[in-house]
């Protein structure tokens, strides 16, 4: 008799998101534990007793995800985890904060679905906005390998911004400029000369106003991940597939026709794991692998 399926779900955060929990039962795993306020030094423990518990055989039948609110923390969690492995005990891991590493896939696999007759996101002027955050981390790494040029812009000042480039490059390699978005005026600047551009900040903030649009006259694409209104780019719909963003030459892509790209990703991540002979390791990087294949 096979051994059900178990998914044990960590956060550093007090609670377990009741979203991933409810994707994670829909996918099809049948015992879901969830583990709040884990910190860091305790993910070897955890991982441990997973793979202990159970047979190499019936690994496949195991799995973590990790979430919380924290890309960096995430991540570092996750290569904790993958260390803590002992073959042939392993289990698969999967990392998806927030649900950021899956939005950010599917807004980048949209963005460059569209781009493809053109070339794709190679060369591209990508401005990113949100990059404190882990949809913005996530989207400004995936559009940087992807040979985009692209910038961060912060609310806090260039000097933020700058610090965080510096971040994301010591850990991924990504080579991205910084730019000021503390105002109007500098937003306006930041985004002058963007084909690209991503909105990826908190809930409820208008982020890009129709006066900043206005002065992006090489835009072709927006982008937006806030579906609390206001808007995050005034004028780009909840629902907006490619669709014609007012006052501008670009098209907007809104954050239900992103989140139904990202819904089907996390959902085919987790299968994934159910499915797997051998473990995986996933996280925003395969899932913009698998976003793109849903994308066509």
């Amino acid at each position: 008799m096979a051994k059900p399926a178990v998914l044990h779900m960590i956060s550093p955060e007090k609670h377990v998101s009741p979203f991933d929990v409810n994707m994670a039962a829909d996918a099809g795993f049948e015992v879901i534990a969830t583990y709040g306020s884990v910190e860091l030094k305790e993910v070897t423990g955890l991982v441990q007793d997973m793979i202990f518990s159970r047979s190499p055989k019936d690994a496949k039948r195991t799995a973590l995800f990790i979430g919380g609110r924290d890309a960096g923390l995430a991540l570092d969690m996750l290569a904790k985890a993958k260390k803590a492995l002992m073959p042939p005990f392993a289990i698969s891991l999967f990392a998806d904060p927030s649900g950021s590493f899956t939005t950010a896939a599917a807004m980048m696999a949209l963005i460059e679905k569209h781009l493809r007759e053109e070339g794709g996101l190679a060369g591209r002027k990508v401005a990113v906005f949100g990059a404190g955050g882990t949809v913005g981390v996530a989207a400004a790494v995936l559009a940087a390998k992807a040979d985009a040029k692209v910038t961060i812009a912060s609310h806090r000042g260039r000097l933020a911004a700058e610090q965080r480039a510096a971040e994301l490059q010591q850990r991924f390699g990504a080579d991205l400029a910084a730019e000021d978005g503390s105002s109007a005026e500098a937003k306006a600047a930041a985004i002058r000369d963007a084909e690209i551009v991503i909105a990826a900040g908190p809930p409820g903030v208008q982020i890009l106003g129709r006066s900043e649009l206005g002065e992006a006259k090489t835009l072709k694409m927006a982008a937006d991940v806030n579906a609390v209104p206001p808007a995050g780019i005034e004028g780009l719909g909840i629902s907006d597939m490619a669709k014609p963003l007012g006052g501008t030459r670009a098209v907007g892509f809104g954050p239900l026709a992103i989140g139904n790209i990202k819904f089907k990703t996390q959902h085919q991540l987790l299968q994934m794991m159910l499915e797997a002979d051998e473990p995986l390791v996933l996280d925003f990087q395969e899932a913009y692998r698998i976003a793109r294949v849903l994308c066509c």
